[in-house]
């Protein structure tokens, strides 16, 4: 029977593995970007397969964000007893910095993460990729690269119309449900909008489409054990770019927002 320190270190083993083979990933998309002119095609494929049809539920999910984070801010103002003129900029502030690029992300690599990987993985348990290969077809910059690119570029895009969607759903429940009116909600969240706050949530939003799209690849590259291994690397795919995002998020809260 196997020690706790054995399966510690093989379960260390194998994530350093992993994690290799996510920046070796990284590297072939580089090295693939000198073919872009030959793919923009395919790119623009997927920009719409995989961003355009992304933003229904974007937008009813940031209609949600938008009227929880003003409920929230309302409640916590009263409880504290600060004034509720401004909720447009604690609203305002949580959906540019944080709630939008974060929340997005996380939806994203649910819908479009796991579709690649399951896509992918699909491919190489019936043996296309290698058919690719055969036919001198390369592989990374046929499936990869267009599908990475989607992702950096649409994230972006879609948090915008996310932090515009979050920010009405939090002026419908401000002026409906907490008795604030328009113009004071918009007038504190116009004070307190800074474009250095929005730059640094595309920055943010942008890395989070390439840790989704590199790693949905990834993941689908190396899917084994036909339908039962396209599942497990489905899995695999969702918890590993969400766990990113998180870790890469509390990183750039430091190196960005800083107090």
């Amino acid at each position: 029977m196997e020690s706790g320190l054995t399966i510690l270190g093989r379960r260390g083993v194998k994530f350093v593995t992993k994690l290799g083979g996510i920046f070796l990933m990284l590297g072939r998309f580089l090295v693939a970007l000198r073919e872009l002119p030959r793919s923009l095609g395919l790119v623009f494929e997927q920009l719409y397969a995989l961003g355009v049809k992304s933003l229904p539920l974007i937008i009813v999910i940031s209609i949600f964000v938008g009227a929880v984070a003003a409920w929230q801010a309302a409640y916590q103002f009263k409880f504290i007893g600060a004034p509720l003129r401004y909720l447009g900029q604690a609203v305002g502030k949580a959906v540019v910095i944080e709630l939008a690029p974060v929340l997005s992300a996380l939806v994203f690599a649910g819908r479009v993460g796991a579709g690649v990987t399951a896509e992918l993985g699909s491919m190489r348990v019936t043996e296309q990729i290698d058919a690719l290969e055969s036919m001198g077809i390369s592989p990374i910059r046929y499936l990869v690269m267009p599908r990475v690119l989607a992702c950096l570029f649409m994230v972006p895009l879609l948090v915008v119309f996310a932090i515009f969607i979050a920010i009405l759903g939090g002026l419908v429940v401000s002026v409906i449900g907490v008795d604030v009116s328009s113009e004071t909600f918009l007038n504190g969240f116009r004070n307190s909008f800074q474009v250095g706050d929005f730059i640094n949530g595309m920055i943010k939003a942008a890395v989070f489409g390439l840790i989704i799209g590199i790693v949905g690849c990834y993941e689908g590259f190396h899917t084994r054990g036909g339908a039962q291994g396209v599942g497990l690397a489905t899995t695999n795919s969702v918890v590993i770019s969400s766990v990113l995002i998180l870790v890469f998020n509390f990183i750039f809260a430091l190196i960005l927002f800083r107090i």
